[in-house]
């Protein structure tokens, strides 16, 4: 899952959309590094990448890419889904998605000392609306190539947008199929708001 899913799935609270996010900035230990729920949404994060990179459904979704984008099949569902999260936000929340995404860039704009990356990149995911922009499947064409930049090898996220529009009904289907599923773990381990 990618930013947006992390965000839906981690809570509400300001401090729990925080530790959603920080899992992808954050290396190592946590413990009493940050506040309790900051650091609860960072173990959160980290056990839905575990449950979602083992979940029979998320496989089958990885083994329908070509071959040669195998190795990178798990950064390319990630986008994908959060794009289909983006697609058909209103099947999974209550909220739109537009007032949703401004309480998240409200929360991480006004964060002082964000975690590496993070840091530089919050003010440009508000201001370019990056979590709504995923609604369109060429803004995630674009997200992926700009993920390939930051790889040894970018070659295996360069072009993917013609296969994803090729297998886009079924890997929508896989998603429809897994993300329930992924709700429910994520709300075992949160506490109830």
């Amino acid at each position: 899952m990618n930013f947006l899913a992390h965000l839906h799935l981690g809570g509400p609270r300001p401090e729990q959309m925080l530790g959603s996010l920080y899992g992808d900035f954050v290396k190592g230990d946590v413990a009493g590094r940050f506040s309790a729920e900051v650091e609860a949404g960072i173990r959160l994060h980290r056990a839905i990448d575990r449950y979602t990179d083992s979940h029979p459904l998320v496989l089958a979704a990885m083994a329908r890419l070509p071959a040669a984008r195998r190795r990178y099949a798990g950064i390319i569902l990630d986008v994908f889904f959060d794009h289909c999260l983006a697609r058909h936000w209103q099947d999974y929340h209550p909220e739109p998605l537009s007032v949703f995404t401004a309480r998240a860039y409200e929360v991480l704009l006004r964060t002082p000392d964000l975690p590496g990356r993070l840091a530089a990149i919050a003010p440009l995911m508000a201001r370019n609306d990056w979590l709504g922009s995923y609604r369109e499947l060429t803004v995630i064409g674009d997200v992926l190539e700009g993920i390939s930049r930051r790889l040894s090898r970018p070659e295996g996220l360069l072009g993917v947008l013609p296969e994803l529009q090729a297998l886009y009904p079924i890997l929508l289907a896989d998603f429809r199929s897994f993300y329930p599923q992924l709700q429910g773990f994520a709300s075992q381990w949160r506490p109830p708001v």
